[in-house]
Parts: C-alpha cells; structure tokens; sequence
C-alpha cells in the first residue's frame, strides 16, 4: 500500500479521526483579539475558560513593555546559534539561576519548549539497563519520552501509592539484574483531573527501594505553595524531589521551559540533551520577557490570590449547584457530565453559541466512555461576575443534558 493511501485511510488516533468534522470548531479553534476572558469566536464575544494564562501576564502592561523594549533592542536573532555553540548569554544563565533558587534546587537549565524538553530529559537521563516507573494519566509529553526508552517499563495506576509500589518491586529485580537505575515520573498538577500527585507519599517509598524523582510541575509551577514555588512546596517535600521540570506556558505565559536538580545532574543534561544541544538558543526577548514575568510571579503574590479566589468561587458553585469536578486539589476545574460524543458537541455548541461560553471538551478515549469533560482553568483576571455567569449557563445545559435535548441534535444557532 502506498503510505499516503495508508493515511488517508487512517488519519490516526480518535482525534484525527474527527477532523473532518471538528476542525476550525472544536478542535483548532481561533480565538482572536487581546488574551483576556473574554475573546472573540466566530464574530462572537465569548466568557473564556480555556487559556493557561494562571495569573494574567499574557498581557500585563510591565510585561507587555518589556518584550516590546527587548525585541527593539536585540531583535529576534540574537543570540545566533545553539547554546553550547555560540548562542550563551549572561541573561540565560541568570535567568537558570533564579529559578533554581525559586524552586529550590542547585541549578538550572532552559529548555526551547516544554513538550520537547520533557521527553529529552527523560531520553538524557536513562539507558537501556534502566528501568522507568511512571504514573497512568501521565502527560503526552512525559509518554513519548518513555516510548523513546529502550530498556523496561511499568505504568502505575494513576496517583494509586500501592499501585506504584507494586510497580517498584518489579522494576527493582530487573535492575538488580542489569545493573541499572530507576526513574520515577509523576505531575505535580495533573492537567485534566486537576489533582495533585501524591508526592509525598511516593517520596516515602525511598525508604524502602532504590529511585530517583522526576515531576512533570507544569501546572504547579507559579500557581502551587506559599510562594508559588510549585506543588514540592506545596507538599513540603521540596528537598526530595531529585529533578523538577516547569513550564513556562502556563503561570508565566510566556514560551519555553526549564529543568532543575543538582548541579552535576544539571551539567549532564546541558551536554546530553539532544533537543537543546541541536537547537538554536531561546531569542533574548523571551528570555528578558520571561525575567519580567518571573520578577512579577515573585513581587506580586496577589496575582496568585486572585487565581485561587476565582479557581475556589468556581469550584464550590459548582459542588453547590450539584455538578461532580471529581478530585480536582488544584486550580484546574473540570466538570463530568454524562453523555456521548455527539451529546458532547451539542452541549459544547450550544454553550458556545447560545450561553456566550467557551471552555474544552473532552471525551473518550482521555476520559472513560460515556463520560463528558468540560475543562475550565482560572485565572487571576477573570471576576466574580464570570464564575456566576458560568454557574448560570452550565446550571441550564445540565438539565438540557438530563432530559434527552442533546440527543435529539436540537440545538438552535
């Protein structure tokens, strides 16, 4: 069979299978005008629960200043090359400095892009006589770096301490037979369910088995602690944790990542990761941009009190108004509802053009069959009016789900 018949055949997984009919609405959507909660879709303002923008510096004017300053000084080249070549500047390793104090670790490395640069710490950091241990609801990211590894694996059931024990037992009797390691990966925030990893708890199985600790902190990053610090601090387990990885896509708004542990283990990763050692260096306008918004992450611990006075209004009108947000501990909301695929796009389409609402959906094969999942993320810019409006629109979709509408496919635009 030619390969591009092959394709056309098969265009993939369950997303690509729908993407006839989901592109440019539910999947690739484009949400235009300033990143703020309210945006335009389709020609229409929209109340936005979708952008990971935590604590509102997507467009805070200091931040906004600073990238416009920084690209007029430097211009989006500079520096040329990748860092280990020529693209090394003072401002990076500032910047890898900072944050590893911030996140209580000796060092720090940046990183182009986090997606990229979790699976090559993963792929940097193990050899075949390794054995990697991992949770089941991992990211995307943290999964294709464990498909990369050419030794053993075993997942464990998500966030389940007796599950990953288990799990340990196993990867230990091979290790003793290949003179190899053990790496752990979980998430400090886990991205759809919204709840936190059981750090501390796995951090108690080193008492009795031989690993070390990667966390995927993406979403804990600038939102978990007292700080901000993440969702180590949050736990208290900061010394403990053996390599910490934060995004900047998500508190900071900005693009790029950062990995972070001890200096030796830093110093491998710099000449071992391929994705950084190939690629070009981040442009200095991000990497000041991205200082500015590190400095107000730290300076304006308000910006994260208003994320969790808005994620804690959200989350307990919802437990109030009856609707099941599951285990969520953390800023992300998600909303189960019951209903198929095509009950899901009726619902979504309906909150979209008729309720003045745009949050993700998700279905089946992320969540079980059956299941719905709006996703909602807070922000430190949206108000008490928005969480009311939504309590408001998702308290009429409900009963439109529970008396049959969305089946019928009736939805009026």
């Amino acid at each position: 069979m030619d390969l591009f018949d092959k394709i056309a055949k098969n265009m993939g997984g369950p997303i690509g299978q729908h993407q006839k009919w989901s592109h440019g609405y539910f999947s690739f959507p484009r949400l235009e005008g300033e990143i703020a909660p309210h945006m335009s879709f389709n020609g229409k303002e929209l109340l936005v629960w979708s952008l990971n923008n935590y604590l509102g510096l997507a467009n805070h004017p200091e931040v906004r200043d600073a990238d416009a300053q920084a690209a007029a000084d430097y211009g989006m080249a500079y520096p040329m090359g990748a860092r280990m070549m020529s693209g090394n500047t003072r401002l990076h390793e500032k910047l890898e400095s900072d944050l590893a104090e911030f996140v209580g670790m000796e060092s720090a490395f940046l990183l182009n892009y986090g997606y990229q640069g979790m699976v090559s710490i993963i792929d940097a950091l193990v050899d075949r006589n390794d054995v990697i241990v991992y949770d089941a609801e991992s990211h995307a990211c943290i999964i294709d770096g464990v498909r990369l590894h050419m030794g053993k694996r075993f997942v464990y059931q998500h966030n389940d301490v007796a599950s990953c024990e288990k799990q340990l037992e196993h990867a230990t009797k091979i290790v003793e037979r290949t003179g190899g390691g053990i790496l752990l990966i979980t998430e400090g925030v886990f991205g759809m369910s919204g709840a936190q990893g059981k750090l501390k708890e796995i951090i108690a199985l080193k008492r009795k088995y031989n690993f070390r600790i990667l966390i995927d902190d993406a979403h804990g990053f600038g939102t978990m602690g007292e700080t901000g610090a993440g969702t180590h601090e949050a736990q208290d387990c900061v010394k403990d944790i053996d390599v910490y990885f934060g995004t900047f896509a998500k508190s900071m708004a900005g693009i790029g990542a950062f990995v972070a542990a001890d200096n030796e283990i830093i110093n491998y990763l710099r000449y071992n990761m391929r994705s950084q050692t190939f690629a070009k260096a981040l442009p200095m306008p991000m990497v000041i941009g991205l200082q500015k918004r590190f400095e107000l992450l730290k300076a304006k611990p308000e910006l994260r009190e208003s994320l969790w006075k808005i994620a804690k209004a959200l989350q307990n009108g919802l437990k109030q108004e009856g609707f099941d947000i599951g285990i969520t501990n953390s800023m992300v909301t998600p909303v189960f509802l019951k209903g198929d695929l095509s009950e899901a796009t009726s619902l979504t389409r309906d909150l979209r053009e008729n309720y003045g609402l745009f949050c993700s959906i998700v279905v089946y094969p992320v969540i079980p069959k059956g299941l719905i999942e709006l996703r909602l993320i807070p922000t430190a810019v949206h108000t008490l009016d928005d969480v009311q409006f939504t309590l408001d629109a998702f308290g009429k979709v409900a009963e439109k789900l529970k008396a049959g509408y969305y089946r019928k496919d009736a939805v009026e635009v």
